[in-house]
């Protein structure tokens, strides 16, 4: 048998091999989740006592499919299956199957369907853990139910359990982002009176929800007063109150705690999140040059800047018109080592471009290919957009191809791939546009489904039939 046959045999062969071994998969999961379904529909009462006897692989599929056969007639017993899938030793629920579970059943607008669950557990009988509370409760977090979740609370207590400081947080994190900082601060207390003292997360989270009320003096007097409670403040506390006073209050006052922050030190030193958030503060209040101050003080206190640091400091610059200063930035930067040419570069291209700088930006870009250094994905997207818009499309393909010479097409956007197309089509370079169109093949790019009838229209009056085979391969 010739070599290249048998490659294709072996190929084939394994290709086969792989395509049962899924369609078994599939049939094994579409049995168990049947099992389970059936299992609960003949033992309606106490179901979670019964479910255990169910000889059937649990995983993510099953839950899914058994969920979905629940909706939308039997959404109690759905739910319930998956409280009870939720505290089995060999699976667990991930963050997608709450969101999954919430969306399915609309817990968010049948939130009356918690208060059921809890109530059918009482009248069964059935046995109730803390963990079956926590996936309640996690299912209402996931809904943004805060009522709820506090009902669930309280009913604990009927089945002899009691709430931890988990349990507490997740309820209180529900108040802060609803707004209620009332409840959320009488929840903190009560931790306190039965011995679940707030934790760090505790602290986080009311600090977070005081500061988007505009409570930020409170949030100041709670970050004191967690050292009095034997929790001393890290990083994260301090940058939780950091974002609020930058939101809220003075540059002065974001100054001194970030002073606060460098005296301590330890776990409370600030990272380059933190500088970066003072540094967006200054930009958004026009004072990029005074943010330039911040940037020394960072790396003098040992914390590099990331690329999101220089961006937003490019970006402030020259909104502000001092775009000279934006270039000296970047070279002291690329100098030190802790943002690459391509990635500053690429800023500055989108800054200039939204300053409406494009001969400038589209120069630069130009430099950037010929001196090897890779511009990004929205540096290009962005300037082949703004030449297309500007009735120069023979100029946008001629960059693209440039960009494609070193290796960049990957990281443009599909839909600027179909603006192109567009465009060549309708100013009739058809040459160009199969030229567009077999590289689009070849790698895989689809067409954006709104292009496909604008490139047919023009199709039909153009009659060209090559661009019509090559197009055919690409459209969806």
């Amino acid at each position: 048998m010739p070599h290249f046959s048998l490659a294709r045999f072996l190929s084939l062969s394994i290709q086969a091999k792989n395509s049962r071994l899924f369609t078994v998969h599939l049939a094994t999961t579409a049995t168990s989740a049947e099992r389970f379904y059936s299992h609960m529909l003949q033992n309606p009462n106490n179901i979670e006592r019964s479910l255990s006897t169910v000889k059937a692989q649990l995983d993510s599929t099953c839950v899914n499919q058994v969920l979905n056969r629940c909706v939308p007639s039997q959404s109690l017993m759905g739910i319930r299956f998956f409280v009870w899938a939720g505290l089995q030793s060999s699976y667990r629920h991930s963050s997608f199957m709450y969101n999954n579970a919430c969306e399915l059943f609309k817990i968010k607008r049948n939130p009356s369907i918690v208060n059921d669950v809890i109530e059918a557990y009482r009248k069964e009988g059935c046995i109730v853990s803390a963990k079956t509370m926590k996936v309640i409760l996690n299912l209402c977090e996931k809904a943004g139910l805060a009522d709820e979740a506090l009902w669930v609370l309280r009913r604990m207590p009927e089945f002899s359990l009691r709430a931890d400081s988990v349990m507490y947080n997740v309820v209180i994190r529900l108040f802060c982002e609803k707004g209620n900082m009332v409840m959320a601060d009488n929840l903190m207390k009560e931790m306190g009176l039965i011995d679940l003292y707030p934790n760090m997360i505790t602290y986080v989270l009311m600090i977070k929800g005081l500061c988007n009320v505009g409570r930020l003096e409170d949030a100041y007097g709670l970050l004191m007063a967690m050292r009095r409670h034997g929790c001393t403040p890290n990083a994260v506390a301090y940058s939780a109150l950091l974002d609020g006073v930058c939101r809220l209050g003075s540059s002065e006052r974001a100054l001194e705690l970030l002073d606060d922050m460098e005296k301590v030190g330890g776990d409370c030193s600030p990272n380059v999140v933190t500088y970066t958030s003072v540094i967006q503060n200054f930009c958004e209040k026009g004072t990029t040059i005074e943010a330039l101050g911040i940037l020394d003080r960072m790396e003098a206190y040992g914390c590099a800047p990331n690329r999101v640091t220089v961006s937003t400091l490019i970006k402030g610059l020259c909104s502000e018109g001092n775009v000279e200063e934006a270039y000296k930035l970047i070279d002291k930067v690329v100098a030190a080592g802790s943002v690459s040419s391509g990635d500053c570069y690429s800023s500055l291209v989108v800054a200039l471009v939204r300053i409406k700088r494009h001969m400038e930006a589209e120069k630069l870009f130009r430099k950037m290919l010929a001196n090897g250094v890779k511009p990004d994905g929205l540096a290009c997207s962005l300037l082949i957009k703004e030449l297309c818009l500007e009735g120069q499309v023979l100029d946008g393909f001629c960059l693209y191809e440039e960009i494609e010479k070193i290796g960049c097409l990957f990281s443009i956007d599909s839909d600027i791939h179909s603006m192109l197309l567009v465009r060549l089509c309708q100013e009739n370079h058809s040459v160009e546009a199969a030229k567009l169109a077999r590289c689009m093949q070849e790698k895989r790019i689809r067409l954006k489904a709104s292009s496909v009838d604008k490139i047919v229209e023009h199709l039909n009056k153009s009659g060209d039939k090559d661009l019509v085979t090559h197009l055919s391969r690409i459209g969806r």
